[in-house]
């Protein structure tokens, strides 16, 4: 790996963090409660859980793009068959409610939540 490519990464990991503390703060502000960052799986790796008032367990996708058009394309069909199966596997077993919410981070915006964003049945 280049010097510049390992730069690159950095510099995208440190946003990607900034990217997740800003939505976690955004949801604990609803009045969400964080249950996991980061939180690895053999499926792979899901930004955030967090509680809402409700007691729906949402497994939230953060996303920071540089506009509004970029952000369109953002999660792909692959993503979130992944982040489904991740799901699964935190789950394993316990009827919980669930969703799949998603938090967009446009530079000069608030965050936006979308919840529900997707479900695991549209998912190919």
């Amino acid at each position: 790996m280049t010097k510049a490519r390992q730069i690159r990464g950095l510099a995208s990991e440190k946003r990607g963090r900034r990217g997740e503390f800003l939505a976690a703060a955004w949801l604990c502000a609803k009045g969400y409660r964080i249950l996991g960052r980061r939180v690895k799986t053999r499926a792979g790796e899901i930004d955030l859980i967090a509680k809402s008032l409700f007691g729906v367990i949402c497994f939230v996708e953060v996303k920071a793009r540089p506009d509004e058009a970029a952000f369109g394309e953002a999660i792909s069909g692959r993503q979130k068959a992944r982040i489904v199966r991740a799901a699964e596997i935190y789950l394993a077993g316990r009827p919980l409610p669930y969703r799949f919410d998603v938090i967009s981070l446009l530079p000069g915006h608030l965050p936006r939540h979308f919840r529900d964003a997707f479900r695991p049945e549209d998912v190919v």
